[in-house]
């Protein structure tokens, strides 16, 4: 039997089915007494009747309410009403273990992490007598506090004074239904010998399953697999699990060891006690394993003594902090070496919804620079040698995206503030290069010459590395676009990308030649091209990263593609992907994610209010102006964006629009009665309204334009704002659509800087837009009106982010006499006092919201209309830093093909 939302048992107030747990349906439910949410388990109605089922099911709350720990799901109420008993249990805010290493292994210092607090959790089951029995990655929830042991429906309670006196009692359940060939089975894969056997089992078949799920954490693979029950069970009995360093190469040999002694068949020649287990990764965490480093590291450094990175099994504070050692280079060969590393907790990369790159070797490998945003909002240029040592911020970088490198190593290009620039790797003055408004791409010649990319539509640009005049490279039509370029070793080639826009469908690698301006289609793919010695053209098809034979000298390709990295972060619509390769087989890329957010209320103070609905990867939401709606757009891995309409009092979301890819990217504004919507469409050349209920049909406001999306709805229902690309000038106006109709849209604010993002006020007298007039994107406010613009009074003084995936200039608050910004040095939501006499706007001192602390680092939110909540889609991960991962000597790839 299910159970609809509003049935009540007792006082609890059922909201949402959150789906089956082993006995029984679960469901979030309202304490109505203490107003907090939980989560009731309800015996299911087909098993009730049994006696069985119920002596089980008052087993298990039994069982649980003798456990107080805090990586124990806390049990906080057991009942019955009428013949339906349940369990109201702590209401869990995560992601299971199982959801988590679907997306692959984790980086070894959280599985060192998650697997002391799992044993410590069940120590303290084994210290009164529990055995868990049905431990697996389902049974551990992810959350920010950490993990959480479910489900102990299968555990007997046993002596304390003798944990063997009992056998299995029923089977447990299976994760996944074996169903055909190739399926897998679930609970079984973590079921100790014994277990399988129907022999007595203790404490030390949780210790197999912990060491299978350990296994598992650390390699993203099972320990036990097969494509039949029988085979499976075989596979536990009598198999052995590939040692996790055919993964893992890096792995301490003493997790190794470990993993293998909970793994072992007798069990009195396995690990006997939880507390001996979690003694042994208290000690790896602390660096124990130290002396004990990978013997493939040993190898290298004996042998080729050339890159050796020193990763969280020789050092995890190491592997926080990039986890990167290098050291002098020699002829002999050295293995193929795989690892993942993780940035500092709380840097976030520049490339992150952005398509922008942000990791770069430097030339003679001694060096890594990195894009990105540190944890408390300092953002630029980083540095780190491959020596060692910490990283280190590159003064006046801040903004930085796509770094470059000169060939001699000494400096970096970069853009950021709409200028191409340089600074030197030791440290000095930046300094300004070229115009580029929305940059894609640049490379740097043995010559001294800089060609790049100003813009995202139009030609290549080319200019000296020691400043001067900028020249043209290609010219193209206005529907096209030329990107992404690549100098060849002769520096009178070089590589770059040709398009359509905003078509992309017909997109090559192309040859220029520099000295004769021609240019000659190479490969028929959607992606940058990379010239790596000894002769490899580099590039992306379906998210591998590719390397194919190039003869640069024929400037032709002479052999197959090889899939050298997987998963690579890559933008569609750019083109673009971040990974930078040396020429002596070094591989550094980043690995593509999806992040689950949480939609959750705050108010101003940052306090948090409460959730909505189920995790979703949002990486935009728009609240409606009656706050009970949100538009929210979804990203997937393979670059689709989809819209969906949320209710937000009851926490589902319907989908509003068809799926776009990357590059048709939805924008939508609500009108001020929240019954309609002003949106782009795919091409980014019209503007049309729809209604939210998808009663009536689509109206167009404005076509013909030129990349061209919605930002604000007037407060009267009569104007919408818009952000439009000069098509000949090159520069993003301010324009308005009468909704009527009865004047055609038209410019508003349009200078040769860059307007955008323009907000009415709620009482339509002022608009807030952004502007690069004095050289950096700042926050401007100026008295509306219907006759034309009147000039703007600036409002931030150290550049404003557009930020939390809502394309707007500020967000005003209450009456409009109020706005707040998200300051582009500290990463602060910050709001302004704003005084309006006699056609004079007085503007306060800015000061920080939501407790002063930085916004973090790509999770969308947007502010009610009243100005008093904060909706945020949050990250439900405790570590969202992207995965940066290392490929040493890749060409040893290409041999075994």
């Amino acid at each position: 039997m299910s159970f609809a939302v509003g049935n009540r048992f007792g006082p609890y107030e059922i909201t949402a089915k959150l789906g089956a747990g082993g006995m029984g349906e679960v469901y979030k439910a309202r304490d109505t007494r203490l107003d907090r949410l939980v989560a009731i388990k309800v015996l299911a109605s087909d098993l009730a009747a049994t006696a069985e089922a119920r002596e089980r099911f008052a087993r298990e709350a039994k069982v649980i309410s003798r456990l107080s720990h805090p990586h124990i799901c806390a049990l906080y109420d057991v009942g019955r009403d009428g013949e339906t008993a349940f369990l109201v249990m702590e209401l869990l805010e995560g992601e299971t273990l199982a959801a988590r290493l679907a997306k692959g292994p984790l980086p070894l210092a959280q599985t060192v992490r998650y697997g002391i607090e799992i044993v410590d959790a069940l120590d303290k089951a084994h210290r009164l007598g529990i055995v868990h029995r049905d431990l697996k990655p389902g049974n551990v929830m992810l959350t920010r506090e950490g993990v959480k042991l479910l489900d102990f429906g299968l555990a007997k309670a046993v002596a304390a004074d003798d944990l063997s006196e009992t056998a299995l009692a029923g089977q447990p359940t299976l994760d996944t239904p074996l169903t055909g060939e190739g399926a897998v089975l679930g609970t079984v894969q973590y079921m100790a010998p014994e277990q399988l056997e129907g022999k007595a089992v203790d404490a030390r078949c949780d210790l197999f399953a912990f060491g299978a799920t350990l296994y598992e954490m650390a390699t993203g693979k099972r320990a036990f697999d097969g494509n039949s029950r029988a085979a499976l069970i075989s596979a536990v009995l009598r198999g052995e699990p590939m040692p996790i360093s055919t993964w893992q190469p890096l792995v301490p040999p003493a997790l190794e060891h470990l993993v293998k002694t909970c793994l072992a068949k007798d069990r009195d020649e396995r690990v006997q006690s939880a507390h001996d287990v979690e003694l042994q990764l208290q000690w790896i965490a602390e660096g124990g394993s130290q002396a004990d480093a990978p013997a493939a590291v040993v190898s290298r450094r004996k042998g080729r003594e050339r890159l050796a990175w020193v990763l969280a099994g020789a050092s995890l504070l190491a592997a926080a902090l990039l986890g990167l050692g290098y050291l002098r280079r020699a002829p002999t060969p050295a293995p193929l070496l795989r690892s993942s590393i993780e940035l500092p907790p709380g840097m976030t990369l520049a490339s992150i919804g952005l398509g922008d790159t942000a990791l770069a070797l430097s030339p003679d490998e001694r060096q890594l620079v990195i894009a990105a945003r540190s944890a408390d909002g300092r953002r630029g240029l980083w540095l780190r040698s491959l020596d060692g040592g910490e990283l280190r911020l590159l003064a006046e970088t801040e903004g930085a995206t796509s770094p470059f490198w000169s060939p001699d190593s000494r400096q970096i290009g970069f853009f950021a503030e709409h200028k191409l620039k340089k600074v030197p790797a030791a440290g000095g003055a930046v300094v300004s290069l070229a115009d580029a408004p929305s940059a894609r791409g640049a490379s740097w010649s043995r010559d001294g010459v800089i060609v790049f990319a100003p813009d995202f539509r139009g030609g290549l640009r080319r200019v000296s590395a020691a400043g001067g005049e900028v020249s043209v490279v290609t010219v193209v039509p206005q529907d096209e676009s030329h990107r992404l370029p690549w100098f060849l070793p002769d520096g009178r080639h070089l590589l770059f990308v040709a398009s359509h826009w905003p078509s992309k469908l017909d997109a090559a690698i192309e040859v220029l030649d520099l000295e004769t301006g021609k240019a000659t289609p190479l490969l028929r793919e959607r992606s940058e091209g990379r010239y790596v010695e000894p002769g490899y053209l580099l590039f992306v098809r379906d998210g591998n990263l590719m390397a194919q034979p190039f003869d640069a000298e024929r400037l032709r390709t002479t052999g197959d593609p090889v899939a050298i990295a997987e998963k690579v972060q890559f933008s569609p619509d750019r083109f673009a992907a971040d990974f930078s390769v040396s020429s002596n087989g070094l591989l550094i890329y980043e690995a593509s994610s999806i992040v689950l957010r949480q939609l959750t209320w705050f108010d101003l103070d940052g306090k948090k209010l409460g959730s909505v609905g189920e995790p979703a990867p949002f990486i935009r939401v728009v609240v409606a102006p009656d706050a009970r709606r949100v538009m929210g757009m979804l990203g997937e891995p393979n670059g689709t964006l989809r819209a969906w309409l949320y209710d937000l009092g009851r926490g589902v979301g319907t989908p509003f629009d068809a799926p776009r890819t990357v590059g048709q990217t939805f924008s939508w504004v609500w009108s001020p009665d929240g019954r309609a919507l002003a949106v782009e469409n795919e091409a980014g050349t019209s503007i049309v309204t729809r209604a939210a209920d998808g009663t009536a049909p689509a109206k167009t406001l404005a076509s013909g334009l030129f990349n061209v999306f919605p930002t604000s709805w007037s407060p009267d229902g009569q104007m919408v704002a818009l952000s439009v690309l000069d098509a000949k000038g090159g520069s993003t106006d301010i324009w308005v659509a009468s909704v009527g109709g009865d004047r055609p849209a038209h410019p508003y604010l349009a200078t040769s800087a860059n307007e955008g993002l323009a907000a009415f006020s709620p009482d339509g007298s002022l608009l807030a837009y952004v502007s690069t007039e004095s050289g950096r994107t700042e926050l401007y406010v100026a008295p509306y009106s219907a006759a034309g613009s009147a000039q703007g009074v600036r409002i931030s003084s150290g550049g404003v982010t557009p930020s939390g995936g809502v394309r707007a200039a500020g967000y005003w608050l209450g009456s409009g006499r109020r706005i707040a910004y998200v300051d582009s040095r500290g990463s602060q939501l910050v709001a302004v006092d704003l005084d309006l006499r006699d056609g004079t706007l007085r503007v306060g001192a800015p000061h920080p919201l939501l407790g002063g602390q930085p916004l973090p680092a790509g999770e969308p939110f947007d502010v009610t209309r009243d100005g008093k909540r904060l909706l945020a889609a949050v990250s439900i991960e405790e570590n969202t830093a992207p995965r940066v991962h290392l490929v040493s000597d890749w060409t040893h790839l290409l041999e075994r093909q």
